[in-house]
């Protein structure tokens, strides 16, 4: 978990050219009823060219 926490405070660049939204739609079982969540994912590609993961929301 520690690694993970380090991961969602690091610094990010301040520009990405190019920023890519997408989410994961899966079927989950909550209350004894069966119910859709996602999970949510911003991609950004930097100035020289490499894939940065922005943010990752359920």
């Amino acid at each position: 978990m520690e690694e993970a926490k380090e991961w969602y405070c690091r610094t990010l660049d301040s520009f990405y050219p190019v920023v890519f939204l997408d989410a994961v739609h899966f079927k989950v079982r909550e209350d004894g009823r069966i119910i859709t969540k996602a999970a949510y994912v911003a991609l950004g590609i930097n100035g020289d060219g490499y894939k940065d993961i922005q943010s990752v929301c359920l």
